[in-house]
C-alpha cells in the first residue's frame, strides 16, 4: 500500500480502542487503548505477564481480538489482516535466525519471500547496512553472539520497509553495549519515517529509547504519556518509581 491511500490522511500510524483478548473465563486483556504516531517510538511497558505480548501478537494479526478495534494505517486489523500484515513487520522476543546459514544468507532468503531480481538485491544490501556486522555478516550465524544475533534479526524485520515495526522485548538478555547499540539502531529506523512500537518491562530503558509511553498492568493501561510528563507529574526520577505509585494508587 501506498501513502496516497486516502484512509492515511490524517490518521495514527497505530489505534487501540477497547481491545480484549479472552481466553475461556481467564481475561488476558481488559479495554486497552492508546494510539500510536507516525514516525514515533512508542514503548508499552510493564511487568511480566501484564499483556504486553499478548498485545503486540493482536496489533500483529497472530491472535485474533475477542473485542474492541485496532487499525494499522487505517486498516482494520480485524477484517483486513492481509492489508496489515503488508506494511507492519513484527519481531518476537524469541525470534531466530537458521543457524547453519551466514548472516548474508540468512537476509538473502527472507528477502526472497518479498522481492526478487534487482529489488530484492536493494533489500539485501539494506538488511546487510542494518545489521552493521561488518565482514562478520558471511559467518555462519551460530558463530553470532546474542547481540549480533539480534541485530541481524532487526535488519531482518527493517530491510523489507515497514511502515511499523513491533519488537517485542528487543534487548532482553543482551550486556550494557549491545543494548545501547539496538536502541541507536531503533533511532535510526524511526528518524526514517518507521513507526516503531516496542514492548519491554525494562523501564530505564524505555525512558532513553521512547517517545511516548503506555503501562499496562494487569491488562489494563494505567498510565500513558511522554517520559518526561509522566516523571512531573509523579515526582519522580524513574518510570519504574512512576509505574509503581500509579499501580498502588
Amino acid at each position: 500500500m501506498t501513502g496516497t491511500d486516502t484512509r492515511d490522511r490524517g490518521a495514527h500510524a497505530l489505534e487501540l480502542e477497547d481491545v480484549r483478548k479472552a481466553y475461556g473465563d481467564r481475561e488476558a486483556v481488559k479495554g486497552v487503548g492508546f494510539h500510536v504516531r507516525q514516525g514515533e517510538i512508542f514503548g508499552l511497558i510493564g511487568p511480566n505477564g501484564a499483556g504486553k505480548t499478548t498485545t503486540l501478537r493482536m496489533i500483529s494479526t497472530l491472535l485474533r481480538i475477542t473485542s474492541g478495534r485496532i487499525s494499522v494505517y487505517g486498516r482494520d486489523v480485524g477484517s483486513e489482516p492481509d492489508e496489515v500484515r503488508k506494511i507492519i513487520s513484527y519481531l518476537p522476543e524469541d525470534a531466530g535466525a537458521y543457524k547453519n546459514m551466514t548472516g548474508r544468507g540468512y537476509l538473502a532468503f527472507i528477502a526472497g519471500f518479498f522481492a526478487d531480481g534487482r529489488a530484492r538485491d536493494e533489500m539485501i544490501a539494506r538488511g546487510v547496512e542494518i545489521a552493521g556486522l561488518g565482514d562478520r555478516i558471511d559467518s555462519k550465524v551460530d558463530t553470532y553472539s546474542k547481540g549480533m544475533a539480534r541485530r541481524l534479526l532487526i535488519a531482518r524485520a527493517i530491510m523489507p520497509s515497514p511502515r511499523v515495526a513491533i519488537m517485542d522485548e528487543v534487548t532482553s538478555g543482551l550486556d550494557v553495549v549491545n543494548a545501547f547499540e539496538i536502541r541507536d539502531i531503533i533511532r535510526r529506523i524511526a528518524g526514517e519515517g518507521i513507526t516503531v512500537l516496542v514492548s519491554s518491562h525494562n523501564m530505564f530503558e524505555v525512558d532513553l529509547l521512547c517517545d511516548r509511553v503506555a503501562m499496562i498492568n494487569d491488562g489494563r493501561i494505567v498510565l500513558s504519556g511522554t517520559p518526561r510528563e509522566l516523571k512531573e507529574r509523579f515526582g519522580a526520577e524513574s518510570l519504574e518509581e512512576v509505574f509503581v505509585r500509579a499501580v498502588k494508587g
